[in-house]
């Protein structure tokens, strides 16, 4: 990395984000089948779904349901969502009712709880709800933390075939879905993304080029997730260590600083910056420095992705 190597670094802290493997879905789960309410539970903690689909056919695996068909599998555990947000939704509205009785702000609620619980009952997802927008629905959502509402990432799986051929059949089939719930497809081969587990930077490049593609399938998962989360990262670089800060979006200087430490934003007075561009293109800190690329910003400034960043402050 040109960041480590430019400050002669001991070492790398890379942003992160936390993906929960939750398995056990199947038919019936809104009703408890399989691990069920677990499963729902598990998901209703989670910010968004990736949502990981068999798109290749292999007499040697399995499939649960006989055959390959990634829109049934989709349907299967979007319907369950569905279900457990009726049974969610049903037992608020039976609370608004009463409550309506004496209150002009829970009959409001539950004027929209009904007519979302109409929307849901013809096994449409949240997310495709026309109200919204509507602040009452946000509360609402914000209180049940609605499972099919929540933002999507399809994870088309292939066989090595596919992935070099840019797709298949099943996936046009995923992408059709997607584009009509607004949700975003990944393709990728989980056989390859386990070989390049076990290689160096340099030979998982190597062997990408190979294939004729330019990122893994998990690199690309990391980076669309950031971008669905509003999520993007700055640079700190010095002996010690690199390290990137995750950060929501639109952060200004001082907000971004105290991801490092609260007194950054007391004290904070300026920052100085490189994008992350000027530093690759230039080739390090003291070239940028003499191509007048350093800015310092004020506390207006806001952060944008890859800024690589020095705080000046005072307390």
């Amino acid at each position: 990395m040109i960041l480590k190597d430019d400050q002669e670094a001991d070492k790398i802290q890379h942003s992160t984000i936390d993906f929960v493997d939750i398995a056990g879905l199947v038919r019936g789960a809104s009703k408890g089948e399989g691990l069920g309410n677990q499963f729902l539970s598990n998901i209703r903690e989670v910010e968004m779904i990736l949502h990981m689909v068999r798109c290749f056919e292999d007499g040697n695996i399995t499939h649960v349901e006989g055959d390959v068909n990634p829109l049934r599998d989709i349907e299967i555990i979007e319907t369950e969502l569905i279900y457990a947000d009726i049974s969610q939704l049903e037992k608020k509205i039976d609370r608004l009712k009463k409550q309506s009785k004496a209150s002009k702000e829970a009959a409001s609620h539950l004027v929209i709880a009904q007519e979302l619980f109409t929307h849901l009952e013809e096994l449409k997802p949240v997310k495709t709800f026309e109200k919204q927008d509507d602040e009452t629905f946000k509360a609402l959502d914000k209180e049940l933390r609605f499972l099919s509402n929540k933002d999507v990432i399809y994870g088309a799986n292939v066989d090595e075939d596919s992935l070099a051929n840019g797709g298949n059949k099943f996936v046009d089939m995923v992408k059709v879905h997607a584009n009509s719930v607004n949700a975003d497809v990944i393709m990728l081969c989980a056989k390859i993304e386990e070989e390049l587990v076990g290689l160096e930077e340099d030979e998982a490049r190597e062997f990408l080029t190979d294939l004729g593609v330019e990122e893994s399938g998990l690199e690309q998962i990391i980076r669309k997730s950031f971008d669905k989360l509003g999520l993007q990262s700055y640079f700190t670089a010095g002996k010690v260590e690199v390290r990137a800060w995750t950060i929501r979006k639109n952060t200004k200087a001082p907000q971004a600083a105290a991801v490092i430490h609260n007194d950054f934003e007391k004290g904070f007075i300026k920052a100085e910056v490189i994008a992350y561009e000027d530093f690759v293109a230039l080739g390090g800190e003291a070239k940028c420095k003499e191509a007048g690329k350093l800015r310092l910003e004020g506390k207006e400034y806001i952060v944008q992705d890859g800024d690589v960043m020095h705080f000046r402050f005072n307390v």
